[in-house]
């Protein structure tokens, strides 16, 4: 007998339709899966067939054919077991059929029957309700995070037997709803905080104006001046995400299987710390079938880069393209799978290799060709796309034995979280969320400068030598600074402020 289940693939982050059709009929006992599998689905067979044994069921002593179409969309992971099991059992008329075309199916199968967790529900959850599906049928475990998803039946089943008894109308289950607590983001509990930092109100300002506007930022300067510990802290102070937001970062990590369980969406901005030995592949995604990278997985958070001339240069480099678009693509040759990647870059380097180059208190004992060499390894496109430069110098004897404490993380956040709410207000009828993702169009609708302004812009853009990319990050710098104070216009001294956040430019010029 012929017998038909839904389920569904994923792919990159998008999940795509998939119809399992099984066929048991007379011949020699086999299970052959067509349709593009790769390793894990082809061992689903020994998986379904003592799953089904183990749940009381029989198997028979047929050949079955499994065809997972369309055929040219590869398949990958283990989500495919329960809706092969499910289909041997129509063949074997142990189910009925008149629900079938009602829920998109998926699940891992486990020898005794059990239905583990898989990757990708909150996707197959978007994609059934795209697709008109009443409901899905997936693992206990993704269920808080498919349960997010409103206009479709979230069910979750344990085992074989409960989504058979399910299907044959014996078993009620109950649609998982989310929990209302998860929905917002909870009061920030983190260990660090910024009153920790002693002195460096210039760079504490830099990474407060960083922060309201999504600005990428680089930090300059000796060891031991703060660098690490300021970009640490950025995350205590990050505004709270939109709902958008937290939806679209938690589909990444459901997607790399990196959501903790009973969580159901990501209510806080993701932090990622690569290490300088990090591949390019890492660092941007890859694989045989394409995974995301650290960019993709630091989607509307932070990407921090810690001694960021360590990192080998053509790692480097292909962060060009994901700073520019906010997105990157990674080709192979049957297909091209786009990952989200819109992040704040902060990254902290050292003047020179010795760290003492500038340094008041220490002599630097690097060769000139030995600092362009260090300075090579960041090539001036990438600079160029880095919105804040500013220098972290050495602690002052009297900061740092100081008793008073700075401001906590907590006052530079409800500031931080007034600005992009202004942002919001003003940007998010065309989808974006922060200053630093506007493009040309809305930069010059939304970054109007006084004359006044517009004379003291020219003489840095023609003194410095700066390119247009530069010219604008700067326009949108002023904007992120009127916006932290209130205002409606952008006024000279936030020009004058944002222009002093372009301290490499002055350095080469």
């Amino acid at each position: 007998m012929l017998a038909q289940v839904h389920s569904g693939a994923l792919v990159g982050i998008d999940a795509h339709p998939v119809e399992v059709e099984i066929d048991v009929y007379n011949g020699l006992p086999a299970v052959t899966v067509v349709g593009l599998p790769d390793s894990a689905v082809k061992e689903s067979a020994a998986r379904v067939k003592s799953a089904i044994v183990n749940s009381g069921f029989p198997f028979p002593a047929r050949r079955i054919t499994v065809n997972l179409a369309p055929a040219a969309l590869r398949k990958e992971g283990s989500g495919f077991d329960l809706p092969i099991a499910i289909g041997v059992l129509i063949g074997l008329n142990l189910l009925p059929t008149e629900r079938m075309d009602d829920y998109l199916i998926v699940g891992e199968l486990s020898l005794d029957g059990r239905v583990k967790e898989v990757r990708g529900a909150l996707s197959l959850a978007l994609a059934a309700r795209d697709l008109g599906f009443k409901g899905i049928i997936l693992p206990e475990s993704n269920a808080p995070e498919a349960a997010v998803v409103d206009g479709v039946d979230t069910l979750s089943v344990s085992s074989l037997i409960t989504a058979a008894g399910f299907l044959m109308d014996r078993v009620a289950i109950e649609p998982s709803r989310p929990n209302p607590n998860s929905l917002t983001t909870p009061a920030v509990d983190y260990p660090l905080d910024f009153r920790d930092i002693k002195g460096q109100e210039y760079a504490k300002r830099a990474v407060e104006v960083a922060a309201a506007g999504g600005h990428n930022v680089l930090m300059v300067g000796p060891p031991g001046s703060g660098k690490t510990m300021l970009s640490q802290r950025i995350p205590t102070i990050l505004p709270e995400p939109v709902f958008e937001e937290a939806l679209q970062t938690t589909r990444i990590y459901s997607a790399a299987g990196l959501l903790g369980k009973e969580k159901s969406i990501m209510t806080r901005r993701p932090f990622r710390s690569p290490h300088h030995t990090v591949s390019d592949a890492g660092l941007i995604g890859g694989g045989a079938i394409p995974r995301p990278g650290e960019v993709s997985l630091a989607h509307n958070g932070v990407l921090f880069l810690d001694e960021m001339p360590e990192f080998r240069k053509n790692v480097l480099e292909v962060l060009r393209q994901p700073i520019e678009d906010g997105e990157v693509t990674i080709s192979r040759a049957h297909l091209a799978i786009t990952f989200p990647a819109r992040f704040m870059l902060v990254a902290a380097m050292n003047p020179c290799p010795c760290g003492y180059r500038g340094d008041m208190k220490h002599e630097c004992v690097c060769s000139k060709q030995t600092i362009e060499r260090y300075w090579a390894k960041i090539s001036g496109p990438l600079l160029d796309r880095i919105d804040i430069h500013i220098e972290v110098p050495s602690v002052e004897w009297r900061d740092l034995t100081s008793k008073e404490n700075g401001e906590t993380s907590e006052e530079i956040r409800r500031r931080v979280n007034a600005a992009r709410s202004v942002q919001l207000d003003r940007l998010g009828q065309y989808g974006i969320f922060s200053n630093s993702q506007m493009k040309s169009s809305l930069t010059r609708k939304f970054c109007v400068l006084d004359q006044t302004s517009l004379d003291f812009l020219e003489k840095v853009v023609e003194r410095l030598g700066l390119s247009a990319r530069a010219y604008h990050r700067i326009l949108k710098i002023a904007r992120t600074i009127a916006d932290l104070s209130l205002s409606p216009d952008i006024r000279p001294e936030h020009v004058s402020e944002a222009a002093q956040y372009r301290s490499l430019d002055r350095r080469y010029d």
